[in-house]
């Protein structure tokens, strides 16, 4: 009898989590007990790591550094070009009235679990309410998106994956451009592309990115390699199945972002009022009352540009040779008498 009365709680309160937000406030306080069951959890593989690398050998670590030297001295190569492209990239969006924000401001968290239900994909990170995340934010690791916010806590957030079947994002091509659906399969290592055409340009191969229409995720960011394309003349539809570009299953730190939250309407009015705030400024400079200003296309002169105005506003009468007449017409008055 009591575990009939333990089962029917059970369900009543399983009934009651999933079909209202009752049950919320009690999960949020009861995810501060479990941070701590998490955290006495991860300690065994935290001290294994501290005593693995207290016992490696010299000559590995001597070997990893120069190979780290050799990437940073490439990297810092590869960022002195970007960071030139990306003030290109500002002065040319300013030109465009367009948001100055070419970055978005991102902030790194750690895995702490997993979802025990094999049917669904999530993760737990140790970054909550309290830390700024908000339902919806994009979550990715070094390779590419790994999915969204959908659950908050004070100190921990839940984050969905691409890969869960309840998940999809608008991808296109970064080829060409075509877009289409990334739906997941329940398979952390593929995803597949829903109504895509048959006849439609996409290859084994193609990198898939985010397309940011919905406004979820940024544009831009990898999401999946089309891994296989399946072509039947009877179907309207094609069949592509893509391998996300992030690593699920292996991450462990993973980057939130937080993206600029204004339309693109909202970023364009922006741009033109800082612009007119700047042209404003730069025609503040208003000429000294009482000076004489400078003409500016005034040719140049030499010595006689000392002349006094009155001088130069009064043209000089031209220096006329005069006409000499043939002798047959002149008269003795004119000439005064003298031949």
């Amino acid at each position: 009898m009591r575990l009939l009365v333990l089962f029917v709680l059970s369900v009543a309160l399983m009934v009651v989590d999933a079909r209202f937000t009752l049950l919320k406030p009690v999960r949020s306080q009861m995810s501060l007990v479990l941070m701590e069951s998490y955290w006495i959890t991860d300690l065994p593989q935290r001290l294994w790591q501290g005593v693995a690398s207290q016992f490696g050998s010299r000559t590995e670590l001597v070997a990893e550094n120069e190979k780290l030297k050799t990437e940073n001295l490439l990297l810092q190569g590869r960022m002195q070009k970007l960071a030139a492209l990306t003030e290109q990239n500002v002065r040319l969006r300013e030109l465009l009235n367009s948001s100055a924000l070419v970055n978005e401001k991102v902030e790194v968290a750690e895995l702490i679990g997993m979802d025990p239900n094999p049917f669904t994909h999530r993760i737990i990170i140790n970054k909550g309410e309290r830390d700024g995340v908000f339902l919806g934010q994009p979550v990715l690791d070094a390779r590419g998106l790994m999915g969204q916010v959908v659950e908050l806590m004070p100190y921990t957030s839940r984050v969905l994956l691409l890969t869960d079947t309840t998940h999809s994002i608008p991808v296109q091509v970064n080829r060409n451009g075509l877009r289409a659906i990334a739906s997941g399969t329940g398979n952390p290592e593929r995803l597949e592309l829903r109504h895509v055409a048959d006849t439609a340009d996409i290859k084994e191969g193609d990198l898939l990115v985010s397309s940011g229409l919905g406004l979820r995720f940024p544009a831009g960011y990898p999401v999946a390699t089309v891994k296989e394309v399946i072509h039947d003349s009877g179907q309207p539809f094609a069949i592509v199945r893509a391998v996300p570009t992030a690593a699920l299953n292996r991450s462990r730190y993973l980057l939130l972002v937080f993206s600029d939250p204004r339309t693109a309407e909202e970023r364009a009015n922006d741009a033109a009022q800082a612009q007119e705030a700047q042209d404003r400024q730069d025609g503040s400079a208003a000429p000294v009352e009482g000076a004489l200003p400078k003409p500016a296309s005034a040719p140049v002169l030499g010595p006689a540009s000392a002349v006094p105005a009155a001088a130069v506003a009064t043209p000089a009468k031209p220096v006329n040779k005069p006409v000499v007449k043939p002798a047959a017409t002149r008269s003795p008055a004119a000439t005064g008498g003298r031949e």
